[in-house]
């Protein structure tokens, strides 16, 4: 499926009113480029077994609060993994994610 560019209504969507990205696939948060030091100071809790990416429930983020579309905030922000840095608004991730959830 083909992904319109996004609009001037899309390039001012607020995250905090999506977590589609944190909510589209358990395969998505995954540990990619982080040090060592930058994981011990993701929460054990949050943390998959396998240790390779975010621990998930079904497809959502353990760390992600909220209802998704109306109201979300990522519970470890500060220390987010790489992968969750490098979705942006609009970018193509964001994109598929939010036509998943029917938000584009």
């Amino acid at each position: 499926m083909a992904l319109a560019e996004p609009d001037s209504a899309e390039a001012s969507w607020d995250c905090q009113t999506c977590g589609a990205c944190c909510s589209y696939s358990s395969e998505w948060p995954r540990f990619t480029m982080e040090s060592d030091d930058a994981l011990d100071l993701i929460p054990p809790q949050f943390v998959a077994a396998d240790e390779r990416g975010m621990r998930c429930d079904n497809e959502r983020c353990s760390a992600l609060a909220g209802r998704v579309g109306v109201s979300t905030s990522c519970t470890i922000y500060e220390v987010r993994p790489d992968v969750c840095r490098a979705c942006s608004p609009g970018d193509h991730a964001c994109r598929t994610a939010r036509a998943a959830f029917g938000l584009i």
